[in-house]
């Protein structure tokens, strides 16, 4: 279940001849999903875009063995469902309970008219790009320590660098996204807080990145 709520945005007096720019123009509604609901599944036609409120969002696919495949998570302030193509390839499903701004245009739409949303998104794919490539780049090279490592930098750098970091992921997820077991996973949180290098509070999703230097030289 999920609720939906309007997003207030004046209607201007009269519009700029032409196309219309998207940032004069109502955009959409927040919906708020539930743990494990998804906002839209592989193969759905690409109608809107998407920007996270609260909470997060996991992209992933289910590959033909069973496995899951996380190819991303997306925070608050964050865009996703930037497809090309007309069909969605990934399912896009909410970690926790979360909201999303549902916006009633394709990215491709948004680019092509122009204003401040558009240029919201193309840094968003920027964005998105950028960590497509170091994630796979994290999948190929590096040591579970190593892949443990690059991600807590990478959530504490999207997260603002606050102290500790609220990871809205359970274990499962990381190793998903990762390419670990799950089972590593804990291995090697386990083996970076011995280490002296992280802290974390048992039964807790919170982490303390301790010594920022020493987890660079492991993510290196």
């Amino acid at each position: 279940m999920h609720t939906v709520r309007a997003i207030p945005a004046p209607f201007p007096s009269s519009l700029p001849s032409g196309m219309p720019r998207m940032d004069v123009l109502p955009l959409g509604v927040t919906r708020s999903f539930a743990k494990g609901d998804r906002v839209y599944s592989d193969g759905d036609r690409i109608t809107h875009c998407y920007k996270v409120t609260s909470g997060a969002v996991r992209v992933c696919k289910l590959l033909s063995d069973g496995r899951r495949q996380i190819i991303g998570f997306y925070l608050p302030g964050e865009f996703f469902g930037i497809e090309m193509g007309s069909e969605h390839g990934f399912d896009a499903e909410a970690v926790t309970n979360t909201s999303v701004v549902v916006y009633k245009r394709r990215a491709s739409d948004v680019l092509a008219a122009g204003g401040e949303l558009a240029d919201q998104i193309m840094g968003a794919m920027m964005a998105t790009l950028e960590r497509a490539q170091s994630h796979m780049l994290l999948l190929g090279r590096k040591s579970a320590l190593g892949k443990i490592a690059e991600f807590l930098l990478d959530m504490a750098d999207r997260t603002g660098d606050r102290e500790p970091i609220e990871l809205p992921m359970c274990r499962t997820d990381i190793a998903d996204y990762l390419g670990l077991t799950i089972e590593t996973v804990s291995r090697s949180l386990t083996q970076l807080e011995r280490m002296g290098v992280i802290s974390v509070p048992k039964g807790r999703r919170n982490i303390t990145l301790l010594d920022r230097a020493a987890l660079r030289g492991l993510d290196g």
